[in-house]
């Protein structure tokens, strides 16, 4: 990177922190003019269009990152955020995932940003899906109450003309209207119990580990009184060292216990839940 660049990027980087990400966005470009190489500046521009909510131009500025450099953490990262705001949740889980590995492969530390982000990202499709189900449920209960409504005039004016075409031969005419108003109560009865069987679907902090931020299945707890996942807790301390990830405090393998009341908790919550399992 030349001086002139560099000093480009610098003043980009001091109009960034100022908010000021147009003036910004103005350096990183004169810098890719001059040296179209340097992968950060691409990924800077591409957070200053994040602030701006220019979802199309940040996921452009990661890709020319990425086609340099496969594992560039950062411009994963900010893919995934602009591919949530577009609502396409698939290739945002999908770059948050991407994003995780490659910050193992190359030891950086984003602290829990990667995967509070991946949390997000499926908590978001799972309302979006939550959501587009809801309207189909009310469209299916409008179709089947019109055709109930319907289906009663049908035969009430049969019975008036004396036609036999719709009246069955057990219709009492005097109970017409009240068969018909019991299977709409059965109807809007049957929508309601989907609705209380629909209360808001959301997973505990308490149950999800402190690392993944996923529901924990194997929960163990450290000298310091965290609960963690195992699978996550015994990958930090073998990648990146030993010690307790929030506490700080030093930490052995050997020193992790079963948390068997957490475990308990959790399964009774996936019995009574069990959409949490695919959370």
């Amino acid at each position: 990177m030349s001086n002139e660049v560099l000093e480009l990027k610098q003043q980009g980087n001091k109009l960034f922190s100022q908010r000021n990400y147009e003036e910004a966005i103005s350096c990183y470009t004169k810098a890719l003019i001059r040296d179209d190489r340097v992968t950060t500046i691409y990924t800077n521009r591409a957070l200053c269009y994040l602030k701006l909510e220019l979802w199309d131009r940040v996921l452009r500025d990661c890709k020319l990152a990425l086609d340099q450099d496969k594992l560039l953490t950062k411009a994963h990262f900010f893919m995934g955020q602009a591919f949530v705001e577009q609502d396409k949740f698939d290739e945002a889980i999908s770059c948050f995932t991407t994003a995780i590995e490659s910050a193992k492969v190359k030891k950086e530390h984003f602290g829990d940003d990667l995967h509070q982000a991946l949390r997000r990202a499926k908590k978001r499709k799972l309302c979006f899906e939550e959501e587009k189900r809801m309207s189909e449920e009310v469209e299916l209960q409008t179709l089947l109450t019109k055709l109930l409504i319907d289906d009663l005039e049908r035969r009430k004016s049969s019975q008036e003309t004396g036609s036999d075409d719709v009246v069955e031969a057990d219709d009492d005419p005097t109970d017409l209207e009240s068969k018909y108003t019991n299977h709409l109560d059965t109807l809007n009865k049957m929508f309601a119990e989907l609705d209380d069987r629909r209360k808001k679907r959301d997973v505990p902090d308490y149950l999800c580990g402190k690392i993944s931020f996923e529901i924990m299945k194997d929960p163990v707890i450290t000298p310091s009184g965290v609960t963690y996942e195992r699978a996550n807790l015994e990958e930090h301390l073998q990648r990146v060292g030993h010690f307790d990830p929030l506490t700080r405090e030093p930490l052995k393998r050997e020193k992790l216990i079963p948390n068997l009341a957490m475990k308990e908790v959790i399964e009774d919550f996936l019995e009574n839940n069990p959409w949490a399992e695919y959370y």
